[in-house]
């Protein structure tokens, strides 16, 4: 049975004697590969109840409908039960708090044990027929919010609020050192670095990364920053600290010192968008764990 999603639109004046192409393409944003997928892989599009083709010209006060077609996991990607902490779900969007330990998707390193295996595990729970569709991604050693979308139109959509800065991801970290300016923008472009498959590295012919911080407890040794991205580089706020003197703190892999961490000193404790939907602001927060906040306390205590 296909449980997917289904949206219903009127047709106002202004999409009077367009046609159903057009509306669902340029209005809808429903990509082409898509409207393909709806119609030879189980979903329907339909104008009034009835079943239509994309050359149907549409009249106003029309009301059409779409129901997406249900999605395959790739074959590599396995299910396997695992517990993440769901902060928000409707039947487009899941808002995850990631542990830090677990990979988003499977890799060489990490082919199992990820959130992408564990999400997949809930869908085939709950009958989702869905595959993973992560909108943003935390390195494994990160803890936070991620946004995951349930069906590729909803990601299509999310997507297009990050490429234009409108899906807000705040970050919070403990970094080695005095921060000096104690508010600033880090702006320097990152790329591969050249000897590794996993760093790095700030380099003149790297893609664009504009990090922002605002200090809010600093000591001798420690300075714990909130963080807002522009750009969502691999590793961009690591590579970043570490290129200025502060390494994250727990950041072996690019000069931090463990203090007794396992991972580096990094929260995603904020994301606020747009629901592409309905409209609705939403906004998240979720607390640092454990490990992250004992530091903290640390630092605090020392100030």
């Amino acid at each position: 049975m296909n449980n997917q999603p289904t949206f219903v639109w009127r047709v106002e004046a202004s999409s009077a004697d367009t046609s159903l192409r057009a509306f669902l393409r340029v209005q809808k944003q429903i990509s082409k590969k898509m409207l393909a997928s709806i119609k030879y892989h189980g979903g329907s599009i339909r104008v009034n109840g009835e079943e239509k083709t994309v050359r149907t010209i549409l009249k106003e006060g029309d009301e059409v409908i779409v129901q997406l077609s249900p999605e395959t996991p790739s074959k590599g990607l396995i299910p396997e039960a695992n517990s993440f902490e769901i902060i928000f779900e409707d039947e487009h969007f899941l808002i995850v708090n990631k542990t830090s330990g677990m990979a988003t998707i499977p890799s060489r390193e990490y082919p199992q044990g990820t959130l992408a295996n564990a999400v997949l595990a809930y869908y085939m729970k709950h009958n989702i027929q869905a595959t993973f569709h992560p909108v943003n991604r935390l390195d494994r050693g990160t803890s936070g919010l991620l946004v995951i979308a349930k069906h590729r139109y909803a990601h299509d959509q999310m997507s297009k609020q990050q490429k234009e800065g409108r899906l807000k991801r705040r970050y919070e970290a403990i970094v080695q050192g005095v921060v000096e300016p104690p508010d600033g923008t880090i702006n320097q472009p990152i790329g591969r670095k050249p000897d590794s498959i996993i760093e790095r590295m700030v380099t003149p012919d790297g893609k664009p990364a504009v990090t922002h911080y605002r200090t809010r407890v600093s000591t001798t040794s420690l300075t714990y920053v909130r963080i807002a991205l522009e750009t969502g580089r691999t590793h961009q706020i690591r590579v970043h600290f570490s290129s200025i003197g502060h390494p994250l703190a727990g950041d072996e892999l690019y000069g931090g010192e463990s203090l007794g961490l396992e991972r580096q000193a990094l929260h995603s404790y904020k994301l606020s968008f747009t629901h592409p939907f309905t409209q609705e602001s939403m906004v998240f927060t979720a607390k640092p764990p454990s490990d992250f906040s004992r530091l903290l306390t640390h630092l605090e205590k020392k100030d």
